[in-house]
């Protein structure tokens, strides 16, 4: 009997991870853009490591035995198929979307060239080297591991964080934001709270100048960088029918992750709006779900049958800041040791150049 047709969209976090787990069970297609998958945490350290670039780097040329790795840009999806902008068009007894989020550059690509990604990081890399002042206008996840990265490897440097909110990680328990804030402070970082910047000249990459907060406060730097927030990637199916765009420019989605009309169309990661935080941890609830559920479906039990997707209730944290020390909420806030060794000290690199069949650090 031949196998079922998967086609997956989108090579990130959740896309690559479905991919390798139905490799052996159905015939895989993975949409990807890019020759390579990035991993943006790492990217953080990488600017001021910049010879981690070729570790963080990851073709897709060893990640599956069986399917295939497609290099192109979906732009339509229907029932049984989806299409390139070149009109070729894969068909599909199950399609998963997971096309992912913008970011500031130079944290995630910003286009379909690895080269220019590569390129962006070593340029923003070189800036940051020479500059005596950083700014960084916001201070989730990716704005206070930068602060920790820069103060760790770059001692000396002036170091402000600007954060909207009255306390860092307003979401979770107030020690978390304390601690952080506390060592942040204790390596040089000026942690500014409860300002917001109003004149920033990009929104997309660092720059030199000055940010104005909203006390009137204006603070000038080598390196502003702007680091406020992911942008979902939806547009792919923001016309299929049946499908809701939420205010964040998520999709929603009904218990089974499905999106629209379609009962074979699923989303995953920071596409749906279900509940879950647009983070990688995210992707460490929704991925076994999606395998073990679209295992079953494939087996032809129906998806209804199926346990409906949980989010997480409150989703652990790792916030290394560089690679001895950190805090981290795992359903209590913990500190340096846990965050070095779950996180801090290598970032996860050992693992996804594993996964990706690359079993040495350059190989």
């Amino acid at each position: 009997m031949a196998k079922k047709k998967i086609v997956i969209v989108g090579g990130g976090y959740v896309g690559f991870e479905v991919a390798q787990a139905l490799d052996e069970l159905a015939d895989v297609t993975l949409i990807e853009q890019r020759e390579a998958f990035v991993m943006p945490p790492a990217a953080i350290r990488a600017l001021v490591d910049p010879t981690l670039l070729d570790q963080i780097t990851l073709p897709y040329d060893k990640l599956l035995k069986s399917g295939q790795v497609v290099r192109g840009r979906a732009v339509s999806v229907s029932q049984s198929s989806v299409t390139l902008d070149t009109g070729d068009a894969y068909p599909a007894d199950f399609i998963v979307v997971a096309t992912g989020s913008s970011y500031a550059a130079p944290f995630k690509p910003s286009g379909d060239s690895i080269a220019e990604f590569r390129q962006a990081s070593a340029d923003v890399s070189a800036q940051l080297a020479k500059a005596r002042s950083v700014a960084i206008v916001g201070a989730g996840a990716v704005g206070t591991e930068l602060a920790g990265e820069i103060a760790a490897a770059q001692p000396g440097k002036s170091i402000t964080l600007i954060s909207s909110d009255d306390r860092l990680f307003p979401m979770y328990p107030a020690k978390l934001g304390a601690q952080l804030k506390r060592k942040l402070e204790g390596v040089g970082v000026n942690v500014v709270l409860g300002q917001r910047a109003q004149d920033l000249r990009h929104m997309d990459q660092p720059y030199q100048g000055a940010v104005t907060l909203t006390d009137g406060t204006v603070i000038e730097a080598d390196l502003i960088f702007p680091v406020i927030g992911s942008k979902p990637q939806s547009s792919l199916l923001q016309n299929v029918p049946g499908v809701t765009v939420g205010s964040s420019g998520r999709l929603k989605a009904d218990a089974w992750l499905r999106p629209s009309d379609y009962p074979n169309l699923f989303i995953a990661g920071d596409l749906a709006d279900v509940g879950d935080g647009m983070t990688i941890v995210a992707t460490t609830r929704q991925n076994p779900w999606l395998i073990k559920t679209l295992k079953k479906v494939l087996a032809g039990q129906p998806v209804e049958r199926q346990k409906p997707y949980s989010p997480w209730k409150k989703a652990p944290i790792l916030i290394p800041l560089g690679p001895v020390i950190g805090n981290s909420w795992l359903f209590a806030t913990v500190g340096n040791w846990i965050t070095r060794t779950m996180k801090g000290k290598d970032l996860f690199i050992p693992k996804y150049r594993k996964a990706f069949g690359l079993t040495s650090e350059r190989g």
